[in-house]
């Protein structure tokens, strides 16, 4: 484990496979200030947050979920799985408790970022949610973008989901968004992996598997080239980041949280310059045949 990647299981606490970055963490980075991530297998109980000054994002990895933010209550519609299409989604705003309940085995996600301004808590459905196919051919992939600005008021994060067909390269050419300057936005993000093995692979393809890269990008230091499965989160701070990888045989989602300092809520990059020029190749190629994954 570096400082910046965690694996599976060595960011759990409490009732929490995976809690980062958040407000009441024991497993708080250091340095890390405007993103968090949890994520929890129900199993017989409900799972509470008090209220705090962090906005959040309900998303159901699998199974549907009952939450219930300042006494209200809403039925969140799931999915098989994450390779199954978008699910509904619960944006709670700031200072409200939230318990969450499902069926043994659901499995949740709550997208977190410290926050001041009260936005109102908001149901989307997953029909609501705009489905969008980036790129083309080997770069092609899919992306829910429940959580971006064009779709979702909010205070501070941009949150969203992407899938890579096996294969396939996405958060690709290398960017960045570590800079407060004309077209970029300065913001950490939160890549929380799963994977899959394709459809139709033979009973011994057990080790579904990608990989994620991160490089420095000015005399700040990182260099991140993991291998990563389901339920490990690479940290980008800062710096170049892409390709996510999707190995061929194995299908490769992750979900983004991003937020920072800066004054203007958007999603502004640089690209790499080395690599930049790969996006005009898209123009003549279509997209991978294999999207969009749904139920």
């Amino acid at each position: 484990m570096s400082e910046w990647f965690y694996p599976a299981g060595s960011a759990a606490e409490g009732p929490w496979d995976l809690s980062l970055g958040t407000h009441d963490s024991s497993l708080a980075v250091a340095g890390w200030s405007h993103t968090g991530i949890k994520t929890a297998t129900f199993n017989d109980q409900k799972i509470t947050l008090e209220a705090a000054p962090e906005e959040r994002i309900i998303v159901p990895l699998t199974g549907d979920i009952t939450a219930t933010v300042d006494g209200k209550t809403y039925e969140l519609v799931g999915r098989e799985s994450v390779f199954h299409g978008p699910a509904d989604v619960l944006y709670t705003g700031v200072n409200r408790p939230v318990t969450l309940e499902g069926a043994p085995g659901v499995r949740v996600a709550i997208a977190t970022a410290p926050a001041t301004a009260d936005y109102p808590v908001r149901h989307l459905t997953r029909s609501e949610i705009p489905l969008e196919l980036r790129g083309a051919g080997n770069c092609s992939r899919q992306v829910h973008n429940f959580g971006t600005p064009a779709t979702l008021e909010a205070d501070r994060f941009i949150v969203c989901e992407v899938i890579t067909p096996a294969g396939n390269w996405s958060s690709y050419p290398p960017h960045k968004h570590d800079e407060e300057k004309e077209g970029e936005t300065a913001l950490e993000e939160i890549y929380y992996f799963e994977t899959r093995k394709t459809p139709g692979a033979p009973e011994e393809a057990k080790d579904a598997i990608g990989y994620q890269r991160v490089y420095a990008s000015d005399e700040r230091l990182i260099d991140v080239n993991e291998e990563v499965r389901t339920g490990d989160v690479v940290l980008v701070p800062y710096g170049w980041h892409g390709p996510a990888m999707a190995a061929p045989g194995y299908d490769l989602y992750y979900l983004n949280v991003m937020a920072g300092p800066g004054r203007v809520r958007d999603w502004l990059i640089s690209d790499d310059p080395h690599h930049g020029w790969v996006r005009s190749t898209w123009e003549n190629q279509g997209v991978d045949p294999r999207l969009p994954f749904t139920a």
